[in-house]
């Protein structure tokens, strides 16, 4: 059955075919709260949320953009209410794995593990809306179109962010890159 089969038999009552979505779609959007949250537990929490809510804002769903983009929308958005939620009791910034970034350096002796955690202290200092770019293009692989859609902001915001969050990216890690004689 397809997609749109599947959304229509959900509206029209069919709890599995909405089972069928949430298989489709679940460790997609796990995988997205795990890379902004970076607990396990608490992505599996938001995850199971995020269809909850999708559930019962199904009604709601137009067609006009693809159900996934539309699912992911739900994800971040729900993702920044929890971390506003949780901000208002402590303040800490908001984290997001990467574990896709590639880091070419001359000396084949560094750690993956070490050029990772690198990596991720450098995203940690950019601005929320750079991290976020960056993590759905480069981690999820994200189209330019879907972010478009996602974080409703134009093709071209989405390029020009996204340039802007690689090029803040490269000068954190141009110390290191320049001690270790690599290159980005």
């Amino acid at each position: 059955m397809n997609e749109e089969k599947l959304i229509q038999a959900c509206l029209d009552g069919n709890n599995e075919a909405f089972e069928v979505l949430v298989k489709k779609y679940y460790r997609k959007v796990f995988q997205l709260a795990l890379s902004l949250t970076r607990n396990p537990a608490e992505a599996d929490d938001l995850a199971q949320e995020v269809f909850i809510k999708a559930y019962t804002a199904l009604p709601s769903f137009r067609g006009k953009s693809s159900f996934s983009t539309w699912l992911y929308q739900i994800t971040l958005n729900h993702i920044r209410d929890h971390h506003r939620k949780q901000a208002r009791t402590r303040t800490e910034s908001w984290p997001i794995r990467n574990h896709h970034l590639p880091v070419e350096t001359s000396q084949p002796t560094e750690k993956p593990q070490e050029v990772q955690q690198l990596i991720q202290r450098a995203l940690q200092k950019l601005p929320d809306k750079f991290r976020l770019i960056i993590t759905l293009r480069d981690v999820h692989g994200f189209s330019y179109e879907e972010i478009s859609n996602i974080l409703n902001i134009s093709p071209g915001t989405v390029d020009s962010r996204l340039h802007r969050a690689r090029k803040k990216l490269r000068q954190e890690l141009l110390p290191f890159l320049k001690e270790k004689g690599g290159q980005l």
